[in-house]
């Protein structure tokens, strides 16, 4: 690799293009002098300050892969960033961005938390800077809202809530009453006594019926005898309806 100038920096940080080769291969260089990371750090902001809002994205995607990739070889790039990132992202957000930038920055911000490249609250800083809030936005991926690490869905977090079925009719017509049971008050179920059709009936209602026709008027042998002694025009619905007046239907009761 070519020796390292400060000039030498400045024309490739100028041929620097969005392509991820360009990115990487200047990524590679920077790495391999890694012993200028201060020089180098200082004059990436004064021309990431300089370069057109376009290009703006292009530098932030190298310092990402400088800072990323240099882990192994050492700290050194990643504690040089860390002092002029607050300054780069007010830049590119005063730049008049588009929204995908912001997008792609925040998605930045989002992988960095996530592998703890910084901590949380130099993310938050850097954040603030971006965004005006310490709060790292969604990013919308593919349509969809990206999830990051701690994250959940409002789906998740909220109770699952269960399908109620429709209650069958027999639960419907359901009537409850507090009772006491052996000295205990309990909530007594009391079902409807109308069963749905072709249901047979319960035995306690069977015994109902049956009690209340054999106590019926009709089944009293005083009734039974009284309603047979009646005249035909009483006790026949025919008769009755030769009555021709009310005059006729009040002599008819008096006799």
């Amino acid at each position: 690799m070519s020796s390292f100038t400060e000039t030498g920096l400045v024309k490739k940080l100028f041929d620097l293009n969005q392509s991820q080769q360009s990115i990487q291969t200047l990524s590679l260089w920077l790495i391999h002098h890694r012993k200028h990371h201060s020089i180098i750090v200082k004059t990436w902001l004064k021309e990431l300050q300089r370069a057109p809002s376009a290009k703006k994205l292009t530098f932030m995607y190298l310092a990402n892969d400088v800072i990323q990739n240099s882990k192994k070889k050492g700290p050194e790039f990643g504690r040089e960033f860390e002092h002029v990132l607050v300054k780069a992202f007010k830049n590119v957000a005063s730049s008049s961005p588009e929204p995908k930038t912001i997008n792609s920055l925040n998605r930045i911000l989002g992988i960095w938390g996530d592998r703890v490249v910084y901590e949380e609250p130099k993310i938050k800083e850097f954040s603030t800077a971006l965004n005006g809030t310490e709060t790292i936005p969604r990013v919308e991926v593919n349509g969809g809202e990206k999830k990051r690490k701690g994250e959940s869905n409002a789906s998740e977090s909220e109770p699952v809530k269960k399908t109620r079925t429709a209650p069958s009719a027999e639960k419907k017509a359901a009537k409850s009453e507090v009772v006491e049971v052996n000295g205990k008050v309990e909530t007594h179920i009391t079902l409807s006594p109308h069963q749905p059709d072709g249901d047979p009936p319960e035995p306690e209602d069977l015994i109902k019926v049956i009690l209340e026709l054999e106590n019926s008027a009709s089944s009293d042998a005083a009734v039974r005898e009284r309603i047979a002694s009646l005249k035909p025009e009483v006790s026949e619905l025919a008769a009755l309806d030769k009555l021709e007046d009310k005059e006729a239907a009040m002599k008819l009761a008096a006799d």
